[in-house]
């Protein structure tokens, strides 16, 4: 991918497999955002393919819903938290008469029922990126791509969220991408993890993540493999 003859990814190749998590690290300008909206279909590559199920993906869809990283413009602002919700069952087709049940179970998982009817004007910056990913997730999406969704949250709704998109992707058998600075979060969430060089963007590395399943917060931090997995992460990005 390139822009006005700068290339920001270079000989970029990987496949990520129906149901992984997989989570992406590298340094700022190595072109991991510029990456997943190639993989949502917002932008075309300079040269190369992206292809999704054997289908070159060559516009945005309905399977695939990418959380962004700046959550002040991603939503509606005539909306309250429930009619922003409430737009993906209504981009999907659920009936008006059906979509409440759900809105109701996604503003509890998200810690958003107090907000309900505020605007977005009203909400702090890290409950305004709550609600975006609640949105993404009424959209009940295939392929779920996630742009350092948790990066304006305090640590224990942070670490809660982390558990809540882990259970609701494995219960719904959605793929996930998602992209952190935080090396730990990464192995936490990941069955896998790139690990991007910059200038230009490229894969360093992919880890597999062993870790396993279910995770908990307190006890896999502690777990000798994941103290191993962080040090091989820190280890690339600092020799590049």
């Amino acid at each position: 991918m390139a822009f006005s003859g700068k290339v920001v990814i270079d000989n970029m190749s990987f496949r990520v497999q129906p149901g992984e998590f997989m989570c992406i690290v590298g340094p700022s300008g190595c072109g991991k955002t510029t990456l997943l909206r190639l993989l949502a279909g917002l932008t075309q590559p300079s040269s190369g393919l992206v292809m999704d199920g054997g289908k070159v993906i060559a516009s945005p869809s309905l399977e695939r819903a990418i959380v962004f990283q700046d959550y002040g413009r991603a939503l509606l602002p005539w909306r309250t938290v429930s009619q922003n919700i409430a737009l993906s069952l209504e981009a999907v087709g659920i009936p008006k008469q059906m979509r409440q049940q759900g809105i109701d179970a996604l503003l509890a998982t998200t810690g958003l029922t107090q907000a309900a009817e505020k605007f977005p004007n009203q909400l702090s910056g890290g409950m305004q990126q709550r609600v975006q990913i609640a949105r993404c997730l009424a959209q009940r999406p295939r392929l779920l791509l996630m742009d350092e969704p948790f990066g304006a949250l305090d640590a224990i709704t942070r670490q809660h969220l982390q558990d809540e998109v882990t259970r609701l992707a494995a219960r719904a058998g959605t793929t996930v991408i998602f992209i952190t600075h935080d090396l730990e979060e990464a192995i936490y969430l990941g069955d896998r993890v790139i690990v991007l060089g910059a200038n230009p963007g490229r894969i360093l590395e992919e880890v597999e993540v062993t870790i396993p399943r279910p995770r908990n917060q307190l006890e896999t931090r502690e777990d000798p493999l994941f103290l191993q997995l962080r040090h091989r992460l820190h280890g690339l990005l600092e020799g590049h």
